[in-house]
């Protein structure tokens, strides 16, 4: 997707993962593989770091650059990346610059040991705990609170006895929305933050365990999904099994609402809820919305005079797709493909003039005419951030034919920002914030236009406990 058509979706920070294998294997290719499962959560940079338990202390070798993971890693960089114990990442900036120096992971070697540090998220009080560690004369090279994460475990680890407790006494510290894997040259150290907001998994193959942001990572690299890691659970990981310490475990959680909505992999399950499975229930849910206005109504089978007749109901790729399959599936009104996604369209970095903006939609999606052409079509999107692509994607519908385009998004009206590593831009840059849904109607052009009502995410994924900020500026951490 080019960079001004990604502007007018909401991005996830970021993707880990960390593996722990026997003495003697080689991980770097797990780890390449379960980061391009993990790709869609983040495509700014990517790294790896490696290193031996049976080796000295010390010994961690890192490669990590800009781009995609296909990108940064080389065959040879893979045969270099020698240990049975790693770490990996993949970047979307929400919290310091997009540039190399933010790439992680961070891998520091100090006076007790070595470590390298994955992160997603956000570290809300990071700009004070930095101000502390700069006092203390720790130089900070990067402007991400991943940096300031590791410099805080390694102060803590000064005065412990075990890295565990470093972690530990690092993560009281800690405010925000957070997944964090830290490999020290014995053993593998996972934390999630209190409210569970930023997903993290635990799985195993034969004698490796692996931890990574989703399921869909897991398997990718032949494991097994065993369980998530509980929200405020610090679990630490070595051949020898595992070992957890809930002291930050507490009855109140807050999970992240757009990991089922958009960030996460359709094949992925998080926190007992099936990804594909929420999205087709939130489709189902606008149907259902839409059956008791009696809005709309099936074109080839009759229904209600009081609403628009629609013909088919079609998803915007890849985002609409599912929640579209739900939508027919309550509806009765057929599904069909009406685009053709152009899946080789790289990153662009050239700044585009006015009439390139206009014209990347139709590079990434083309429509396909002879569907669309003389029909009445429902549009499924996950959300609208600022408008721009779904007008554009209205006016090639209707430039190839299509009578009249309704519009129906699978999450409510994004009001607030997010803090806690979702990239939801200010409210000023959110078009719901200032303006209505009949405005916004009129703005992209579509027939109609609604939105999935805060109370339909019960139909979504249960009694599970969200975390709804964005959308009623309701949030968990202060």
């Amino acid at each position: 997707m080019s960079d001004w058509m990604s502007k007018d979706k909401v991005h996830e920070e970021c993707g880990v993962i960390g593996l722990i294998g026997p003495a003697g294997e080689n991980v770097s290719k797990d780890l390449y593989f379960g980061l391009v499962a993990l790709q869609h959560r983040g495509q700014e940079s990517a790294g790896i770091s490696v290193s031996d338990t049976d080796g000295p202390k010390g010994n961690i070798e890192t490669v990590k650059g800009m781009g995609l993971v296909s990108e940064v890693f080389q065959e040879d960089d893979l045969n270099r990346l020698r240990g049975n114990i790693g770490v990996g990442h993949v970047r979307y900036s929400t919290t310091g610059e997009s540039s190399l120096k933010n790439a992680q992971p961070i891998a520091m070697n100090y006076i007790k040991g070595s470590l390298a540090l994955v992160h997603n998220g956000n570290i809300m009080n990071a700009s004070a705990l930095k101000e502390e560690q700069m006092y203390r004369g720790q130089a900070h090279y990067s402007s991400s609170d991943s940096e300031v994460l590791a410099y805080e475990i390694i102060s803590q680890r000064i005065h412990t006895d075990s890295i565990e407790q470093a972690v530990l006494a690092a993560a009281a510290k800690l405010k925000g929305g957070y997944a964090i894997i830290v490999m020290s040259p014995r053993k593998l150290i996972a934390m999630r933050d209190p409210f569970g907001i930023r997903p993290l998994v635990l799985g195993k193959r034969e004698d490796t365990y692996i931890l990574a942001s989703e399921s869909a990572a897991i398997q990718s690299v032949g494991a097994k999904f065993i369980r998530d890691i509980l929200p405020g659970e610090i679990v630490t990981v070595t051949m020898g099994g595992i070992q957890s310490n809930k002291a930050f475990c507490q009855k109140q959680a807050a999970h992240c609402v757009f990991e089922y909505i958009y960030f996460a992999r359709t094949d992925s399950v998080m926190d007992g809820i099936s990804v594909r499975d929420a999205r087709f229930r939130a489709g189902q849910a606008l149907a259902e919305r839409d059956a008791e206005r009696e809005a709309l109504t099936p074109g080839q089978t009759g229904g209600s005079s009081k609403g628009s007749r629609v013909d088919l109901v079609a998803g915007v790729p890849d985002s609409g797709l599912i929640a579209a399959e739900g939508y027919s599936f309550s509806s009765g009104i057929p599904y069909a493909s009406v685009f053709h996604k152009n899946s080789y369209i790289g990153r662009s970095f050239i700044k585009p003039t006015d009439r390139e903006r206009r014209d990347a939609v139709h590079m990434k999606l083309s429509v396909l005419p002879s569907v669309v052409c003389g029909k009445r079509i429902l549009l499924i999107d996950d959300s609208i951030v600022r408008g721009t692509t779904m007008r554009e994607i209205i006016k090639a519908l209707k430039k190839a034919g299509a009578r009249e385009v309704h519009v129906r998004i699978s999450s409510p009206p994004f009001l607030y920002p997010c803090y806690y590593g979702t990239d939801v831009p200010t409210a000023r840059q959110l078009i719901a914030a200032d303006h209505s849904t009949e405005d916004i109607r009129k703005k992209i052009g579509a027939d109609s236009l609604a939105y999935l009502q805060i109370e339909d995410f019960r139909k979504m994924t249960g009694e599970l406990p969200l975390c709804t900020a964005c959308f009623d500026g309701k949030y968990p951490v202060s």
